[in-house]
């Protein structure tokens, strides 16, 4: 079984935990692992939506931002598409814990993601796009 979703939502920092609780129900659906459905999803997708929200749309009301959601019982394809620029995601990629980005309050998102997915990827496809994949670690 296979189940692919499009949503589309206000550029809203509101509607993140909307997004996230559907993420999670389509992966309760297949038994993805507890720590997957309670940390790793709902971590690195409302992360992915902030940074769109906020850095990508740069909070413009009029925005929107699409979340692609494609799950199997072996894995998680999450994007992410605002409508800004894009990015350099290795040149935004810090070390928060590295003693010169300590008290810097970027960068952390992106760490977490890289952390808590299988794979990140960025590109541009009229807009900026994140993609996450998580594979299911049982």
């Amino acid at each position: 079984m296979h189940i692919a979703l499009e949503l589309e939502i206000p550029s809203d920092v509101r509607y993140i935990e909307r997004v996230v609780e559907v993420v999670k129900h389509q992966c309760a659906q297949f038994a993805y692992p507890q720590r997957q459905c309670c940390l790793n999803i709902p971590v690195a997708l409302s992360e992915a939506l902030s940074n769109a929200i906020l850095r990508g749309n740069g909070e413009r009301a009029n925005a929107h931002v699409q979340v692609k959601i494609d799950v199997t019982q072996y894995r998680l394809i999450l994007e992410v598409l605002d409508e800004g620029d894009g990015f350099d995601f290795d040149e935004c990629l810090n070390d928060p814990t590295e003693p010169a980005n300590l008290e810097r309050e970027d960068g952390r998102g992106l760490f977490l993601m890289t952390r808590l997915m299988d794979r990140i990827e960025r590109f541009s496809n009229q807009g900026n796009v994140v993609r996450m994949t998580l594979r299911r670690h049982d």
